[in-house]
């Protein structure tokens, strides 16, 4: 370049010079010695300056693919909320099946691979399990954490996701046969009481890890489209505080349960459980949630979070 071979380092300001190294850097592929040359700077020197742009603003990268991650706003999440973890993915234009897919690489990559994996059910679960390669490890045992047996035909099962994750690593599934929430105490209270669903929710709460989502406050939550709760059911919980559901429990902003009554008919693990855990791995994406997402990791009911931009943005402002 005409330009650059005649420049008189002498006559320019610093902050021009580091933009003309930027320039030949980034637009012109240069090397750093050939820019030192150019420009009659040591190549030390050229270092320093593309850092420097960097670190100002000058120059900024961008890494532009669904399965990119956020650094710096992991790095920030962690030492905000004292998180084991955080997987961050950039803005896109279907959030959910993105983060789904970074909760499965996520899995995949874990070590050392869980002996028993804990999960709940929902809508975002299904995605990781469907999104979950086969042979992302061997021989996990996958157990339920909290009742699903749905009451209607339109909602999928809670068995269908713990299958699928542990079919695909050759593992095996134990299922907690029973609804998400019983409608008398009485009742909930004998079902734990089985030998078999009393083995199941010991069997979970000795899990290494636990995989779990969280859902929305509203009509669309999957407990009113599984036929446990009614939308006035929900309105109510709203009413009374309530920002969502975590493993079946509707949950204030502060991370206990909105209705003593409601969480004692609900059956699964607790959230304590959930509390003390070493690896519990919440799973969240899009605006609806940022209300429960908020909650569930203010309030340590998660040591990692895989989420959007948007939700680690949101958390992060608002816990100035």
């Amino acid at each position: 370049m005409a330009v650059a071979e005649t420049f008189d380092t002498r006559a320019q300001d610093s902050d021009l010079l580091t933009v003309r190294v930027a320039e030949l850097y980034y637009d012109e592929d240069k090397t750093q010695d050939e820019i030192g040359a150019l420009l009659g700077i040591t190549r030390w020197k050229v270092g320093r300056l593309l850092t420097r742009a960097r670190e100002s603003g000058i120059v900024r990268i961008e890494i532009v693919h669904p399965r990119a991650r956020r650094l710096g706003l992991e790095r920030d999440l962690r030492e905000r909320f004292g998180l084991k973890d955080a997987v961050i993915i950039p803005e896109s234009a279907d959030a959910r099946a993105d983060v789904a897919q970074a909760a499965s690489d996520y899995l995949s990559a874990l070590r050392p691979v869980p002996r028993t994996l804990g999960v709940s059910w929902g809508r975002t679960l299904d995605d990781v399990a469907e999104r979950l390669p086969n042979g992302w490890a061997r021989g996990v045992h996958v157990v339920q954490i909290n009742g699903g047996v749905s009451l209607n035909r339109r909602a999928s099962t809670a068995a269908t996701t713990a299958a699928t994750i542990a079919q695909k690593s050759s593992g095996e599934a134990t299922l907690l046969p029973s609804p998400a929430i019983l409608e008398r105490l009485e009742t909930k209270r004998a079902i734990e009481a089985d030998r078999t669903v009393a083995g199941v929710l010991e069997l979970a709460r000795g899990a290494s890890v636990y995989l779990f989502s969280a859902g929305v406050a509203d009509a669309s939550s999957v407990l009113v489209e599984s036929g446990y709760l009614t939308a006035d059911d929900v309105a109510e919980l709203v009413r009374r505080g309530g920002v969502g559901d975590v493993v079946g429990r509707y949950i204030d902003a502060n991370g206990n349960p909105v209705d003593p009554g409601l969480n004692e008919r609900t059956v699964g693990l607790e959230l304590e459980q959930l509390r003390s855990a070493d690896t519990a791995i919440l799973v969240i994406a899009g605006e609806q949630k940022h209300d429960v997402a908020r909650a569930v990791v203010a309030n340590g009911l998660c040591s990692v979070v895989v989420t959007d931009e948007g939700t680690a943005r949101t958390l992060l402002e608002e816990e100035k």
